[in-house]
């Protein structure tokens, strides 16, 4: 099965608060390891990968590039084909 991303506003959005997406990122950031959460799979509203180079970045984009994922060089994913809607 194809593993979709989705967007922290749209995470954001989906829990009651769309203007909580750094929130999102928090929440993200202090769970991730003991919960074991999927963090690499969040990218933000413009379809990149928002870690800087050198802090996560690198780690982030292959572990898309091993779901599939194709970016370019400055992390750019095209949502129209790797969104998650849901419902859809």
């Amino acid at each position: 099965a194809r593993k979709f991303k989705s967007t922290k506003g749209q995470i954001a959005s989906l829990a009651g608060n769309p203007r909580a997406a750094r929130q999102v990122v928090r929440a993200l950031h202090n769970s991730s390891s003991k919960e074991r959460l999927p963090w690499f799979r969040v990218i933000n509203s413009q379809g990149r990968i928002s870690l800087p180079h050198g802090a996560g970045f690198e780690e982030q984009r292959a572990r898309l590039q091993a779901e599939g994922v194709v970016s370019d060089e400055s992390g750019d994913i095209d949502l129209q084909r790797y969104q998650w809607r849901p419902g859809g």
